[in-house]
């Protein structure tokens, strides 16, 4: 969903609940059957309109009666209320008199007398006469599970020609008996797709594909609780918009919904027992079988009065017949987080029971080697007073909420389940693990604490980075309050990496700093190293650059009482992520006895020094650290964080061939890199769509700084991405918003859009600005982009002493980096140039530029390479039709047009017309849509500003809009 033409491009914003969209979405088919039902002579004279709770009967039902109206049929609409069930023929009563209307007096009375005398035969006559009498109608009863049943019984004997009644419940309930000739319509949940358009109407933003997910499993795509959902998101802002999508914030859970909530009251209703025994489920259903004994033995109940509440819940859609598993997620978070923690607890510590003892049972001896008493598996103890509390005081109606027991009826009859998590709602081995983890980190002291630790540790450390932070956050949490004596120190060191993983860089920072101030006696050299970088790491990502410039001074380190190993790892990292490299080396050179001690103390170090030496253009320790001569003594966690710095800094640089045989020597996939790293990843490979996802996702979140060489690459490249699409001011917006240490990457990119606009003054001063201040840091490395756009805007100014001063200096940086990025720059500079005053050698550059660009196999360097190479003359101008393909696949709309030109100029066809001219409008409309002036669009197409102007009265005639906004708003959304 591209951003309106008048909406100012923010990133991050809150969202706000939009609840004016239009029309039913993914009813289509549905809407015909009624309408075909309902329109003809011979149709059913009762339709039947179920769905579960929450569904969007009452919308579905509202839109069908309007269609009715349009068609000339006049519509009667009820809609029944709780506690209409307990006032025999009211329903009945209310459409009589609505029939009737104000003045029918001698009717009206005769039905009140109906109601009086409890005589349904009288009310279905009166009824039976006023629907005969304004045939053709239609009455449409909305919510008809809380209408009394003598009025569902009178509604379901009505036949009357003309007459066509449809009524609307919740799962099964309906009139009975119902005439043979019924006719039912039923409303499933969305699918995916649907889903999502929802929540893009809502959200007015494109949902990304992890919110998708989120709401999807929460709610199963039933309307009415994806909006609950996401009311409660947006109340607690915890979703983000940023460029037209909308994504969850890193540390949001799930809301509880209110009391007043449809799914709320809908359980309220159905009495004590039912929502005691929801209660206990909430918690236990997964286990099987024995949730229900459990289940007796918390709220108090008999197995019979469980056995009823069960069968309560599953005709009122909360749980699922067939394992009892809530039909909602959301409802059954909302059910257990409104127990006390004490009531979760001793749930949970039941749960966990199970769970060991099941373990116990197929792996004999477990406990013991996990150094657990032989009873902390056994369920009967793990129900006990000791370990999760007294069944009886925890089913007492003080403790648990449950009602004492009035009397049992008779034995109910539930449907049995499997005993184990697989066949119990939790197929998959990542859920089961992640329910396990859960239960043992509500239940707390109350089961063996030395099994807890060690299962929800091994349970954290099983998680692959960036797919359940949130969840190892919480694990890990509990460990630390479980564990005591010196484990606690190395609970809290874990926890605070968990927190740097998950995006919660407040708690990050507060749990290592305290771990620094107060390290105590347990903590060793090596762990306490560890946590000065991790501070650092997450005050950069915080964005605290006062802090950072604080932390990168000996005096605030000399402050905090921890060995020197962690206070020159900690200093050294800061003045990394100030772009302050030459202090690096300094520092680190002058205190190489004190981290020069081993593999695991060296790493960090290390690998900081041979960054600080790619920067200031000495790349040679930096190449012999890509080889992890250390890494067969490496912890695991500490050689996948240089793995992942290596690999930003291989593509910081557009290395991608040693990028990816960095990770094939480890055994590694992009798929397993943090978040950023695989932006850069799909950055490069050209999956832009992909990179721009995760983009807008850490932008939004304000996961900006890299830990790389420049700490705002992720924006800068972000905004190369939409320049090549035509998305000029938007990409500008994100420039604009950027502020930190030095970024050459920016620079170029501030400068790139003023280029692509024809600002070639502003672009000469955003460039010379970004050289001096990497002068004043001593940097070289990143600054051969800043001198090939300077060289680039010099010759196009005329000033050619100038640009070959340029590319001397970027000559210079190319031999001396060995960079294969610097090298080709320089060839694509020199042949701009030298064109006029050297074609020779500025054709045999670009020859070697196209070679180059090959053998990088970056998709869109190589295109744009290849359409300069063939502009001079250098090569085949067939090889447009590769670039004009490669910049498809990038989704590079604004190069793709260049390159139409670039074929056209060359009398070379462009393939598919049709296509183009429809990718030519979607350009103009997103250059409409950045809000550029018709100058400004001229400059962005590289033509004439008559012939811009002339190009969009075209545009203008064809898609019959007058407006800016009407056509942006025709084009992008595909309606002409």
């Amino acid at each position: 969903m591209e951003p309106g033409i008048n909406e100012r491009v923010r990133w991050g914003r809150p969202a706000r609940l939009d609840r004016t969209g239009g029309g039913l979405l993914g009813r289509e088919r549905e809407a015909r059957r009624i309408d075909g039902l309902l329109g003809g002579d011979g149709g059913p004279c009762l339709v039947l309109v179920h769905g579960e709770r929450g569904v969007g009967r009452s919308a579905f039902l509202r839109a069908a009666g309007e269609r009715l109206r349009a068609r000339g049929t006049a519509v009667h609409a009820v809609d029944c209320v709780p506690g209409d069930a307990g006032q025999p023929l009211l329903l009945a009563l209310r459409l009589v008199l609505a029939l009737e209307g104000p003045h029918a007096s001698g009717r009206t009375a005769r039905a009140l007398s109906a109601v009086d005398r409890r005589d349904p035969a009288a009310m279905e006559a009166l009824l039976h006469d006023a629907l005969a009498r304004r045939a053709p109608v239609a009455v449409l009863v909305d919510d008809a599970e809380h209408a009394d049943a003598d009025s569902l019984a009178v509604l379901g004997r009505i036949e009357a020609p003309g007459v066509r009644l449809v009524v609307s419940a919740v799962r099964g309930n309906a009139p009975e008996p119902a005439p043979e000739d019924a006719r039912e319509v039923v409303l499933l949940p969305l699918g995916p797709p649907d889903t999502a358009a929802l929540i893009a109407r809502w959200l007015r933003a494109a949902p990304d594909i992890d919110l998708a997910r989120r709401v999807g499993e929460s709610t199963r795509g039933v309307p009415g609780a994806v909006e609950a959902l996401l009311a409660g998101w947006t109340d607690r802002g915890d979703i983000r918009i940023a460029d037209g999508h909308a994504f969850l914030s890193a540390r949001a859970t799930l809301p509880v919904l209110p009391d007043d909530d449809r799914f709320v009251t809908a359980l309220d209703r159905l009495g004590e027992h039912a929502r005691a025994v929801a209660a206990a489920l909430s918690v236990l259903a997964p286990l099987g079988e024995p949730a229900l004994e459990l289940t007796a033995a918390w709220t108090g109940l008999s197995p019979e009065a469980v056995g009823d509440g069960v069968r309560r819940l599953v005709e009122a859609g909360v749980v699922e017949e067939a394992g009892w598993a809530f039909t909602l997620a959301l409802t059954a978070h909302t059910v257990r987080e409104r127990l006390s923690p004490v009531q979760r607890s001793r749930l949970s510590a039941m749960a966990v029971g199970v769970l060991w003892a099941e373990t116990d049972a197929a792996t004999p001896g477990v406990a013991e080697e996990a150094g657990v008493a032989e009873e902390a598996g056994s369920p009967e103890k793990a129900g006990s007073p000791e370990k999760a509390g007294d069944p009886e005081k925890a089913g007492s109606p003080e403790k648990a909420g449950a009602p004492e027991e009035t009397g049992a009826p008779e034995k109910a009859s539930v449907p049995k389940k499997a005993s184990s998590p697989e066949k119990a709602g939790v197929p998959e081995e990542a859920s089961v693990l992640a329910y396990r983890a859960d239960r043992i980190a509500d239940a707390g002291n109350l089961v063996d604490r030395a099994r807890a630790v060690a299962e929800l540790t091994a349970v954290a450390e099983r998680v692959r980075p960036g797919t359940d932070d949130r969840a190892v956050l919480r694990w890990l949490r509990a460990t630390v309050v479980l564990t005591e004596g010196p484990a606690r120190d190395s609970a809290l060191r874990r926890i605070a990496g968990a927190a740097y993983l998950a995006g919660d860089y407040r708690a990050g920072r507060d749990i290592a700093e305290s771990m620094l101030r107060n390290p105590g006696g347990t903590l060793t050299a090596l762990e306490l190293q560890h946590a000065a970088c991790l501070l650092v790491s997450v005050t950069a990502g915080e964005r605290d650059l006062r802090a950072l410039s604080a932390m990168a001074t000996a005096r605030w380190w000399d402050e905090l009482p921890v060995p020197v190993l962690a206070k020159v790892s900690g200093q050294t990292l800061a003045l990394g992520h100030l772009t302050r490299w030459q202090e690096v080396r300094e520092l680190l050179a002058r205190t190489e006895a004190v981290w020069d001690t081993g593999p695991q103390a060296r790493a960090t170090p290390r690998c900081s020094r041979a960054t600080a030496d790619l920067m200031l253009g000495r790349p040679e320790s930096f190449r012999r650290e890509l080889a992890l001569p250390d890494a067969p003594e490496l912890a695991p966690d500490t050689l996948y964080a240089l793995v992942v710095a290596l690999f930003d800094l291989l593509a910081a640089d557009g290395d991608l061939r040693a990028g990816r045989a960095l990770l094939d020597a480890r055994g590694l996939s992009a798929e397993v890199l943090p978040p950023l790293s695989r932006f850069l990843h799909h950055h490069l490979t050209g999956r832009w769509d992909q990179a721009l996802e995760g983009a807008r996702r850490l932008l939004a979140n304000g996961d900006v700084l890299t830990p790389a060489t420049d700490g705002l690459l992720l924006p800068a490249r972000t905004a190369g991405i939409l320049l090549a699409r035509g998305r000029v001011t938007t990409a500008r917006h994100v420039l604009e918003s950027m502020r930190g240490p030095v970024s050459c990457s920016l620079h170029a990119a501030e400068a790139e859009v003023a280029m692509t606009l024809g600002d070639l003054t502003g672009a000469e001063e955003t460039l010379r600005r970004g050289l001096e201040a990497a002068q004043a840091h001593a940097l070289v490395f990143g600054t051969d982009e800043l001198w090939a756009l300077l060289a680039e805007v010099t010759a196009e100014s005329g000033r050619t002493a100038e640009a070959r001063v340029c590319l001397e200096r970027l000559e210079r940086i190319s031999a001396r980096s060995g960079s294969g990025r610097a090298r080709l720059r320089y060839l694509l500079a020199s042949a701009r140039v030298l064109r006029d005053d050297d074609p020779d050698a500025a054709r045999a550059g670009l020859v070697e530029a196209v070679e180059l660009a090959r053998s990088r196999a970056l998709p869109f360097e190589t295109a744009t390479t290849l359409v300069t190479a063939a502009a001079a003359g250098a090569c085949p101008v067939t090889v447009l039709h590769e670039a004009y393909d490669l910049f498809g696949d990038t989704g590079a709309g604004l190069w793709r047009h260049h390159t139409r030109t670039a074929l056209r100029a060359a009398g070379l066809t462009v393939p598919g017309r049709a296509r183009a001219t429809a990718e030519n409008d979607r350009l103009l409309a997103t250059l409409l849509a950045e809000q550029l002036t018709n100058r400004q669009i001229a400059a962005v197409l590289r033509i004439s500003e008559a012939a811009a102007a002339n190009r969009l009265t075209r545009l203008f005639t064809r898609t019959g809009t007058r407006s800016r906004t009407q056509l942006v708003a025709a084009v992008l959304t595909g309606s002409v």
